[in-house]
């Protein structure tokens, strides 16, 4: 993660406390820390460290006031993740055996929903009052809206619109949200907080769409995930829909990507298209946006990390 180099002494020392209260949230029950521990290695902790990150943007905030809700965050994501990969049938997430694979699908929905428990648990316990709550609350509702709203659509070809849709309320709103909530905590102006929020948003997309390309074009030895994964799920994202509107195949292409029928030669139609230029120009033209709203007000530090986040998403390899 190149943007940890950007990190003051503080925030870094933050990451590792961090690490040590998500194994402490996990640990009450020894077969639940033996499910959940390795959903956590290798995760790039995005979320907890947007939401460090802008709790920290003007001046210092105490661990004891952002670490509990940093760890809520990254239980919440994780939790998504069981869940995604119960959906998807998925064997494997970072390298490592998903907790459907490794057990069953009823444990695995029972190990996403008591870290979702956990999460509102760590929020409630350290009183950080109805507006948390409610972001929170809205967060996930969110995303399982949007995982709904994929699922229902499953094989079919959404607009540029719907898919827009989607992926806000799945990703983009999860990364927002962290921004937001850390401005909240350390009681920023709101002009500044509404700025963070916006950042986030424009990460989001741009993560989303760079991770529907990496499904495409990226090193499966460092993504972990074979090729086609979307697609063999039924999932149709914005390098199928660009490659819809300007191939010569499209007509085979649609017929292959709403069957789910040879994935590998809907692959070879998709990058002989521009698709990948162009989805790389849209997550660059959000990533612009989100650097834009970043308030002239931060600190130095904060503001090189959140810059380094930035370059992080854009171009990210897993």
């Amino acid at each position: 993660m190149n943007f940890v180099a950007a990190l003051n002494d503080s925030a870094a020392k933050n990451l590792q406390v961090l690490e040590e209260q998500i194994r402490q949230a996990i640990a009450e029950d020894s077969f639940i820390f033996e499910a959940c521990a390795p959903l956590f290695k290798g995760g790039k902790r995005l979320r907890p460290m947007l939401f460090l990150l802008c709790a920290n943007s003007k001046v210092s905030c105490p661990p004891e006031k952002t670490m509990p809700l940093a760890v809520a965050l990254e239980l919440i994501h994780t939790a998504s993740l069981v869940h995604d990969d119960i959906i998807d049938m998925a064997k494997k997430r970072r390298g490592v055996e998903t907790a459907n694979s490794k057990y069953s699908s009823q444990i695995a929905v029972l190990v996403g929903d008591y870290l979702f428990a956990k999460a509102f648990q760590l929020v409630a316990e350290n009183d950080y009052g109805a507006e948390v709550s409610t972001i929170l609350s809205k967060l996930v509702k969110n995303l399982c809206v949007g995982e709904i709203m994929q699922d229902r659509s499953l094989y079919e070809v959404p607009t540029l619109e719907e898919y827009y849709t989607r992926i806000n309320l799945k990703t983009a709103i999860f990364l927002s949200s962290c921004c937001r909530l850390g401005a909240i905590v350390t009681e920023t102006d709101k002009r500044e907080v509404e700025n963070l929020t916006a950042y986030g948003a424009g990460l989001g997309l741009a993560f989303q769409i760079i991770d529907d390309l990496l499904d495409f074009f990226g090193d499966e030895k460092i993504t972990g995930k074979p090729h086609g994964g979307d697609l063999k799920s039924g999932v149709i994202t914005l390098p199928v829909i660009r490659a819809l509107e300007v191939s010569d195949k499209s007509s085979e292409l649609k017929k292959l990507v709403t069957s789910g029928k040879d994935v590998d030669a809907a692959i070879k139609i998709i990058r002989d298209t521009d698709a990948v230029d162009y989805c790389r120009t849209r997550a660059e033209a959000h990533i612009d946006s989100a650097r834009v709203n970043l308030p002239l007000t931060l600190k130095t530090s904060v503001t090189l990390a959140l810059e380094q986040i930035a370059d992080f998403i854009i171009n990210r390899t897993r």
